[in-house]
């Protein structure tokens, strides 16, 4: 049943059925069972996966149960000081394995012994210096590991130990090459780890091995040259297989390399192989015993060679029981039987399901396996490993620890479920005696904190009634709605249990606050008609002195002035009382804006001049009927009032004789200026640097600011201020030397200066305050060529001061945060579309001004053309420089996205990586397909940052999609993108 919010006396729906009843002790914690985390009886144990290791946990279990592997790796003398002197293993010191023998034997004894279901493999992968995020090459890593194991173990002095990777995993084969003219046989014999076999165009593994065996002709281009002919000659090339080993890995080459796309991709064919496998049709020699049983298949679920699951199914030597591990998950087969089952129920890239080819009995086939593990048939009983003292002792201080935790995790289950019961009984007591019967104590609480006290996950708080007390400090009427009527003895029990206040009983009730509240509701009902009445008195014209002014904006706006004015009580308990127990808004910022809002709306003080009194505009008011304001001033007790006899404001009077005189003057003033600088006002007039004008080798500079200002002036003097000063150290360095060179006041800077003849220089210092002279001259020789010519500038360059301005601006470029680009996906080669380009141009609000500017009032003057912008810009000082610069040719802020196009937040310093990723979430294309430019330049530095690639706020990037390499679905691993592959480099299977 659900909860009446509006009444405070119903309890039901509150949380209370959680409580009501039997209730499971289970529900009284958030605590798994420690004992779920225990390994089960004849059960092996797990292994973590870190993020992205699963491929390296599936060799440790199937080289874990290499019996003869983890035998040799036991037999390892430490290198723990400790322990070499007798003295048993620290129990104040963690053990650290020192070497990467120490690492898989103490890794390999609690795969042993250990109690726990799983265990964290992090300290043998940091130490190889494995990127536990980077999802690898499997078969790299294997062979990679083999070779460092090799190379480890070359230094032990016990031969068992030293010689054990050979014994188990190395054979020999003969690379045979036969000169076709003499019959010369050569032979380069080489060891080998694992048969790397092609699977492409093969169904079966017999088929691969024997394509990896078959003979091949070296002719034409790739004869052979014979030693004994001394000539190339045609001749035939074969690998024999001169012995194996115990442990014959066959690696089947699943990842290839797609010449078309340049990346890795997965064959997902199906391979058939036996259990059993007879090696001897393929030997050089067939004398000996080459029959091998399956021990191992591992497994690569998925569908691209750059994402997807590592899974090892392994055959336990001692029982002959198929395992499947899984990370940290272990299934035992059923029957002492292989099953691939579900590894091989993944859905394609194509459309075109392959079937899956029919096997016999002790066969089996599969398009993820990638490599199988035969052993050498023995009738030789399986070997009994047992873990040495030193690493039993460590093992067993590992299974102290687990038992700790668990014995921890079950007492906090246990007194979880002890403060369970007690609240279970506390609710189930008061919940009864909650409601408040008729004629008894009550007490109000909000019903927040009652679903809080009801709710198990949190522990309830302090009560906290302050945000539902009115202005008189009690329980202000509109939050009754919220609060909930509980008996005095219920009450009693919560404040001493859980403290806080104030408490609201009977005596908490406003009647204030209830009497205010009939007040504004007896005026709102009346609003509508005093409205009409209003109306109607307005209509009836004025005569004497009854009247009184009013705005003509209040009138037009009264009543709905007067419908905030009285849902004003109901805004304020909004914005100070806020939610209950703790949770209250900002008082300071609401009431700030509430005091902006009144500041506003005040009815009648748009009538009202800057010194208090009657406004001396006529146009802005009207005189209203005694009864009308009456009616008014029910609503607007505080209003300003002006009888209709009322003088106006005397101060305002004179100001405003003032001001026409002042209009007057600056009329005069702008029409003599302008009649005397004709060619300031017009652009057409003026000089250029570009083409210096031959009757004058001097020209004077001032700022553009100060000509756009002037022409403001002298367009609308009645509404514009007359311009003083010249202002020419705008242009200047703190140093007092020009801050422009000859060549940027030619190019980019030529928005920013205003060139002078040197006639109207003269009239320009009459008229105006002139701080600095700025002059160019012109140095030529008689007859010589104009282009030789030399300029100089007065003030002279200050170089210092440039180049400080010149990084600056690189600088701002280069340095943000939280900027926006836009990424623009190109199809087909095709060009992006020309809204994407961007665009140098003045910003939207100087358009606007400009466009404001071009609406001139009164007349329009036929002599003035703004042909140079016009856009109002702020005033220039050394320091203000930079920013008014970037305003005069910074990219459009109105950038219109188009199709294909998204925008992103950057920062200067991110990586082009980085970006990659934000691109791949946004077009779901991954950083390896992603082929990005800017301005024509390719990007393809991912350690570059996006300041450092000269990426600016406002840039547009291209981006041209490869075409996906594979699909790129969900995996039970967490799914690995691609980046430029660096494989093991950086790690220590390279002995780094």
């Amino acid at each position: 049943r659900r909860n009446c919010r509006g009444n405070p006396n119903c309890l039901v729906g509150i949380g209370e059925h959680v409580w009501l009843g039997e209730i499971d002790e289970n529900s009284f914690h958030n605590i798994d069972d420690p004992n779920c985390e225990r390994r089960k009886k004849n059960a092996f144990v797990g292994l973590t996966n870190l993020g992205a290791t699963c491929y390296v946990n599936t060799f440790l279990q199937m080289w874990f149960l290499n019996l003869e592997l983890r035998q040799a790796l036991y037999l390892c003398p430490s290198t723990c000081s400790e322990y070499a002197a007798g003295e048993g293993v620290p129990k104040d010191k963690d053990y650290e394995p020192q070497t990467i023998c120490e690492h898989l034997q103490y890794l390999f004894a609690l795969l042993q012994n250990s109690k726990r279901r799983y265990i964290d493999p992090s300290g043998f992968v940091k130490a190889l210096g494995l990127d536990t995020g980077q999802q690898q090459d499997a078969q790299e890593f294997s062979k990679l590991f083999m070779s460092l194991l090799e190379d480890t173990l070359s230094k032990q002095k016990n031969p068992d130990v030293r010689n054990i990777v050979q014994k188990q995993f190395c054979g020999e084969y003969a690379y045979v090459t036969v000169c076709n003219q003499c019959g010369r046989e050569s032979k380069l014999v080489s060891k080998f780890y694992e048969l790397e076999l092609n699977i492409q165009g093969h169904k079966q593994l017999t088929d691969c091995i024997t394509e990896f065996l078959k003979e091949e002709k070296l002719e034409g281009d790739n004869r052979y040259f014979c030693e004994t002919c001394q000539s190339k000659q045609n001749a035939t090339r074969k690998i024999r297989l001169l012995s194996l080993p115990c442990t014959l890995n066959l690696q089947l080459m699943r990842f290839v390399f797609d010449r078309q796309t340049g990346h890795k991709k997965k064959l997902n064919t199906y391979i058939g192989f036996s259990e059993l496998l007879d090696m001897e049709p393929f030997m050089e020699q067939k004398n000996g015993v080459y029959v091998y049983e399956l021990s191992a298949v591992l497994i690569h679920r998925g569908v691209s060679a750059y994402s997807g699951h590592y899974i090892a199914h392994v055959k336990d030597p001692q029982t002959g029981e198929w395992y499947k591990f899984n990370d940290e998950d272990i299934e035992k087969m059923e029957g002492k039987k292989l099953q691939l089952g579900i590894e091989e129920d993944l859905a394609e890239p194509s459309k075109s399901q392959t079937r899956k080819p029919k096997c016999g009995k002790g066969t089996h086939c599969s398009r993820n396996a990638y490599m199988l593990v035969y052993r050498l048939q023995t009738r030789e009983k399986s070997l009994t490993v047992e873990v040495p003292a030193f690493l039993q002792e460590l093992v067993e201080r590992d299974n102290c620890k687990f038992e700790e935790w668990c014995n921890e995790m079950a007492e906090m289950r246990k007194q979880s479920v002890a403060r369970g019961k007690i609240k279970h009984e506390e609710v189930k007591e008061l919940y009864k005696r909650l409601p408040a019967e008729a004629g008894s104590p009550y007490d109000f609480i909000s019903l927040e904190w009652l679903q809080k006290w009801l709710d198990e996950s949190t522990p309830p708080k302090p009560i906290d009634n302050t945000a539902c007390l009115c202005s008189h400090g009690k329980l202000h009427p509109d939050k009754i709605s919220i609060m909930k009527r509980i008996s005095e003895y219920v009450a009693d029990f919560f404040y001493r249990r859980y403290g806080g206040g104030p408490r609201l009983n009977v005596k908490a009730l406003c009647k204030d606050c209830v009497v205010e509240r009939c007040r504004i509701l007896r005026l709102k009902n009346q609003l509508n008609e005093d409205y009409k009445t209003v109306t109607n008195l307005l209509k009836i014209t004025v005569k004497g002195n009854d009247g009184f002014w009013v705005g003509k904006a209040s009138l037009r706006s009264w009543r709905q002035l007067a419908l905030e004015q009285l849902n004003e009580q109901d805004e304020d308990a909004e914005h100070s009382n806020g939610k209950m127990n703790g949770n209250a808004q900002n008082k300071d910022e609401s009431n700030e804006e509430k005091r902006e809002e009144e500041e506003e709306l005040n009815f009648n003080e748009d009538i009202v001049c800057p010194h208090g009194d009657l406004c001396i505009s006529e146009n802005e008011r009207r005189v209203v009927s005694k009864e009308a304001w009456e009616k008014l001033k029910q609503y607007f007790p505080k209003a300003p009032e002006f009888p209709n006899n009322k003088e106006c404001c005397s101060q305002c009077k004179i100001l405003e004789r003032e001001g026409e005189e002042n209009e007057a003057l600056h009329k005069m003033m702008a029409s003599e200026q302008k009649t005397s600088l004709q060619n300031l006002f017009h652009d057409k007039c003026r000089p250029c640097l570009g083409s210096w004008p031959q009757e004058t080798d001097e020209l004077y500079i001032v700022s553009q600011f100060f000509v756009e200002e002037w022409r403001k002036f002298v367009r609308r003097p009645t509404r514009c201020s007359p311009v003083s000063s010249v202002g020419n150290s705008a242009l200047l360095c703190p140093h007092g030397g020009l801050m422009f060179t000859y060549a940027s006041m030619t190019k980019e800077d030529s928005k920013l200066i205003a060139l002078i003849w040197p006639s109207e220089w003269e009239r320009i210092q009459k008229l105006f305050v002139v701080d600095h002279v700025i002059k160019i001259t012109r140095t030529q020789a008689a007859g010589a060529d104009p282009e030789s010519a030399l300029y100089t500038s007065e003030p002279q360059l200050c170089p210092e001061c440039r180049e400080g301005l010149l990084c600056q601006q690189q600088r701002d470029l280069r340095e943000y945060t939280q900027a926006t680009i836009y990424i623009h996906k190109v199809v087909d080669n095709k060009k992006v579309m020309k809204d994407a380009a961007p665009e140098l141009n003045v910003s939207s609000s100087e358009a606007e001004e400009e466009r404001e500017e071009n609406k001139p009032e009164g007349e329009q003057d036929p002599d003035f053309n703004q042909t140079n912008g016009g856009a109002k810009r702020q005033k220039i000082s050394h320091q203000s420089y930079i920013t008014y610069q970037k305003q005069g040719i910074r990219r459009s802020t109105r950038h219109r996205k188009v199709r294909g196009e998204k925008a992103l937040l950057v920062s200067a310093s991110q990586t082009l990586k980085e970006l990659k990723i934000q691109i791949m979430h946004a077009f779901s294309v991954a950083p390896f397909d992603q082929n990005l430019s800017i301005d024509g330049k390719i990007l393809s530095d991912d350690t570059a940052t996006l300041g450092s690639l000269g990426v600016i706020p406002e840039s547009v990037i291209l981006l041209k999609a490869d075409e996906p390499i594979a699909d790129y679905a969900a995996m039970d691993d967490v799914m690995q993108v691609c980046m430029p592959e660096e494989g093991f480099k950086g790690t220590g299977l390279l002995g780094h």
